[in-house]
């Protein structure tokens, strides 16, 4: 679908043809998406919001056309509850901070799920120990689904957020958001949304979803690296204190002191990534071209071939298997169809021998170690699919798997 938009795939990677399996880590860019760049810092580069010549005026009128489209995209009901960041972890670090600061008292509780990135763990751990509140996590059930009894158990006065993942970084699977969302705003507790891992392969709706809070990357979305999203409710947004303190967020500046800008600029100082941003609409445009709808269907069916074929595989452990799943799969070699622990062949062995036969994945914990505890294991294999991606570079992968095991068993 589209490969030839991809320049970078026709790479060939000790002598291989590449097959790039590592789109949940980030995504390859198109060409229209890279043209957009290089016309920005060709045609229109100038700071944004504060000059009256013409140069300043075309870049700040399409950074703001960029915030208006990427509003469209999630169904924001307004441009104003878009606040671009540095990307997805920036923006849980924001929301952290300001939120903390305007509602986490000591003693308060903050929830996340057993399934999260470090991104959406380490913030509200640093926001608890600030503030001597406490961070639970969802318990997994068995079948790593979470366990949403004990999670509604959670839920109290004393409980100020929940944040949780949309789709796992690590699994593929799809959390029950709207369910979530709804048992918190039973108890009047607002709800973040990660959709890091769910923007770039499905439809995603904060307004049907009804969250509080969204954030997502641009550059696991086939956009450039340096920009992401931090989607609030107006309501919200207008009642947390800014992050930071400097140009473009200040309304006036005395030494008497200082009054701030009105939203969406209240939470971003300093000269924003306007070229990014751009850039950032591309990639939406380019995928709203395809169809989210259509780049799900796909995505998902390619990943039951991949999971179908790794399970003809003796030994292969698949996590979450049947599990409808986004665009991931992580499993373990075993050396017996056993899958006895003590048989486990290293992560890292098979990723290094994948790659010395052109295949791009990505081995380790994924930047979520909780999880891959839970799992017992040092780590897992995970392959990740982009639309660029078809059965073609499956079969490669599972040939060249084959391969890999033979020679380390």
């Amino acid at each position: 679908m589209n490969r030839e938009d991809f320049k970078i795939l026709d790479e060939t990677i000790h002598g291989q043809k590449l097959v790039y399996l590592d789109n949940a880590a980030t995504s390859q860019k198109p060409q229209q998406v890279i043209e957009t760049i290089v016309e920005g810092y060709t045609k229109w580069n100038s700071n944004i919001h504060r000059g009256v010549h013409y140069l300043s005026q075309v870049a700040t009128s399409k950074h703001e056309a960029a915030r208006a489209r990427l509003a469209d995209f999630i169904h924001a009901s307004s441009p104003k509850d878009i606040i671009f960041t540095k990307g997805t972890t920036d923006s849980i670090n924001t929301l952290a901070f300001s939120f903390g600061e305007a509602y986490v008292k000591e003693g308060d509780e903050i929830i996340v799920s057993g399934l999260e990135h470090h991104s959406n763990i380490v913030p509200w751990q640093m926001l608890c120990e600030r503030k001597n509140a406490i961070l639970k996590h969802i318990p997994l059930k068995e079948d790593l689904t979470l366990d949403l009894d004990a999670f509604e158990l959670m839920l109290s006065e004393r409980t100020k957020l929940v944040s949780v993942a949309h789709v796992s970084n690590v699994l593929g699977t799809i959390q029950p958001v709207e369910h979530i969302i709804g048992l918190a705003h039973k108890k009047g507790i607002p709800v973040c949304i990660d959709a890091a891992q769910s923007a770039p392969h499905m439809q995603v709706d904060v307004q049907k979803m009804d969250c509080d809070f969204m954030v997502f990357s641009g550059h696991k979305m086939y956009g450039p690296t340096g920009i992401g999203v931090l989607y609030g409710k107006e309501e919200w947004l207008s009642q947390l204190p800014p992050n930071q303190g400097g140009g473009e967020m200040i309304d006036h500046v005395r030494w008497s002191g200082t009054t701030y800008n009105e939203l969406p600029y209240l939470f971003e100082a300093g000269t924003p990534n306007f070229i990014g941003s751009v850039a950032l609409a591309s990639a939406v445009d380019y995928m709203e071209h395809i169809g989210m709808d259509k780049l799900a269907d796909y995505e998902e069916d390619l990943c039951r071939y991949a999971e179908a074929e790794l399970k003809k595989i003796d030994g292969i452990k698949v996590y979450a298997e049947g599990q409808r799943k986004v665009g991931v799969i992580s499993f373990n070699v075993y050396t017996t169809p056993s899958l006895d622990s003590s048989q486990l062949i290293h992560p890292f062995d098979i990723g290094t021998l994948l790659d010395q036969q052109g295949v791009a994945v990505r081995t380790g914990h994924h930047c979520a170690e909780p999880l891959i505890d839970s799992l017992g294991v040092p780590g897992t294999i995970r392959i990740s699919f982009g639309l660029y991606n078809d059965r073609e570079d499956v079969d490669i992968m599972i040939k060249a798997l084959q391969k890999a095991i033979m020679m380390l068993s």
